[in-house]
Order: C-alpha cells, then sequence, then structure tokens
C-alpha cells in the first residue's frame, strides 16, 4: 500500500440533521484542514455546488487548494443505472467528469439510485442488472479517457444489495476501470443482516469478513465509518462513528489490506449522523490510529 492519507465525506455536514441549517462550505474545510486531513470526499450539491459552470469548479478547486487539501473523490448526483439509456447516462458522466478534472478529482462514484424494489431473480431483475451493467460499462470507459477511476457505492437501500450480486455486478461490467466504493456499515447491513432484500435473504456466515474476502480484487475505494446493526430511517445504513458500532478493525482492516485495497486514501463517512462535525474530531482520531497500524 502506498502513502495512506485520510479524507472525509463533506456531505455529511450538508444532509439530514444538517438539512435545515447545514455547516457553511468554508467552514466545514477550513475546520476539517485544520484537524489535519489530507483531503476531502467532494459533495456537488447544494448548497456546497449549486450549478456546474466553469466558474463554479475553479472557486471550488480554489478553496480546496487554499486550505491544503486534496481531493478524494466525487459525489454527485446521477439518474438511475437501470432506467437511464446510455445516452442519457453518459451525459450525466460527462458533466461529473468535467468537475472531476477541473477541480482534480481522480475518482467519480455512482450508485443504482433504484431502490430494491425489483425481486431477485425475476426477469424484470436481469433486464435491470443488463442496464445497470450496460451503462456502467461505458461510463468506465468514459472516466477511463479522462484519467478517473468509476466506482460504484452499493448500498442495502438501493438494488442490487445481496453479496452475490453486488460481485456479480462488477464481473458483468467487466472493466478494468471500474471497482466497487466498499463502505464499511453498507457492507456489514449487506452481509450481515441482510437490509431490504427481496425474496430469499442472503447471509453470509463469514459475515464482513467473508464478504471483504468475495470482494478480494474488486475493491477500489474505501468508506470508515462503523455499523450498530440498523438502517436509518429505514432507508440506507446508519453510519455509526467509528469503534462506537459492532464492527472489530483489527479483523476488518486487515482484511482489506489482504484482499487487495492498495489505494491510498481512506474516507471518513458519517452521512446522516447527528451532529456530525461535532464527531469529526474524535474519529479523526480514530482513523489515524488505524493508519498508523496498519499502513505500508
Amino acid at each position: 500500500m502506498s502513502k495512506t492519507r485520510s479524507s472525509i465525506g463533506l456531505w455529511a455536514f450538508i444532509w439530514r440533521a444538517y438539512s435545515e441549517s447545514p455547516i457553511p462550505h468554508e467552514k466545514a474545510v477550513e475546520t476539517v484542514a485544520g484537524m489535519g486531513f489530507d483531503g476531502v470526499e467532494v459533495a456537488a450539491y447544494e448548497p456546497y455546488f449549486t450549478h456546474n459552470s466553469s466558474r463554479n469548479r475553479r472557486v471550488l478547486r480554489k478553496l480546496y487548494d487554499d486550505n491544503g487539501l486534496d481531493r478524494s473523490g466525487l459525489l454527485a448526483p446521477f439518474p438511475s443505472a437501470v432506467r437511464s439509456s446510455t445516452v442519457e447516462y453518459l451525459d450525466a458522466v460527462k458533466a461529473n467528469l468535467d468537475i472531476c478534472v477541473d477541480v482534480g478529482i481522480p475518482m467519480l462514484r455512482v450508485e443504482t439510485a433504484e431502490p430494491p424494489s425489483i425481486v431477485s431473480g425475476s426477469p424484470e431483475f436481469a433486464e435491470a442488472s443488463s442496464a445497470a451493467a450496460a451503462n456502467w460499462n461505458a461510463a468506465a470507459e468514459e472516466c477511463a479517457l479522462a484519467g478517473v477511476s468509476l466506482v460504484w457505492e452499493f448500498d442495502p437501500g438501493f438494488l442490487f444489495n445481496k453479496p452475490s450480486e453486488i460481485t456479480a455486478m462488477v464481473d458483468q461490467v467487466a472493466h478494468p476501470n471500474f471497482s466497487l466504493l466498499f463502505d464499511l456499515c453498507h457492507a456489514y447491513m449487506c452481509a450481515v443482516c441482510g437490509a431490504r432484500q427481496t425474496g430469499t435473504v442472503e447471509v453470509l456466515d463469514g459475515g464482513i469478513i467473508e464478504m471483504i474476502q468475495r470482494c478480494s480484487g474488486r475493491i477500489g475505494h474505501l468508506h470508515l465509518n462503523d455499523s450498530d446493526g440498523t438502517l436509518h430511517d429505514g432507508e440506507t445504513s446508519t453510519h455509526a462513528p467509528l469503534g462506537s458500532g459492532l464492527l472489530d478493525f483489527d479483523a476488518v482492516v486487515p482484511a482489506l489490506i489482504e484482499a487487495g485495497y492498495d489505494d491510498d486514501w481512506w474516507v471518513l463517512d458519517l452521512c446522516y449522523w447527528p451532529k456530525a462535525l461535532d464527531m469529526t474530531a474524535e474519529n479523526k482520531v480514530f482513523l489515524d490510529g488505524l493508519i498508523e497500524k496498519y499502513r505500508r
């Protein structure tokens, strides 16, 4: 593993608990820079990013550069990977790649943007899987031309949330520039709890460690958090602070390294956690401890 660097997802300061009163972008960036983070994962959503213009992209880059923060990835709006035509999907990819290129972001994150309402094994499921794979294969090629990696964040709250479906999707996309964004709380909820799965629930005897092993060679990006085994508002995984939940990090982190995770970014993700900014300093200490213990 190359020199491991710490980053944090800025969306934690604008959604749910902060939706009525988001932390101002400048304050959030200055605060995490002061805590010693090496970078940020960019949230191209209002109020942090209101319009995708070249001017706004320059402003975004200057804000991060002025605070000495590199960029680990981009979280941005996408249409449904299942219901969009490839032309429509690539339009969204190209718009978000403009942000990546102008702001200096090496990774673009996608999700299915489709609830897990199609029953596994049905003809509709097979069609949805084929559609998503085709769109992501084309997107991965477009991203490769721009020098940006494409990663898919699986989530119990979205389609393709069973362990076998997750690994099968990467294999179906079959592009060297496409891999998984492995979020720890999502992996726990998918592999251990079988949360929001349709049809026969699929859980793994070996839990999240077995999930990591099954994803060996397929993990391109990492979001760190803990899991208390619950869903937030019954929708997506609860992104619990590090060390507060059920994960054994002294088992999880070595398993990730053994599975071939070699990106230099370890990203703290406190999405939807109440008063996430108040928890960030404490979580940074925990994250620094993991980096110090396990980096290569």
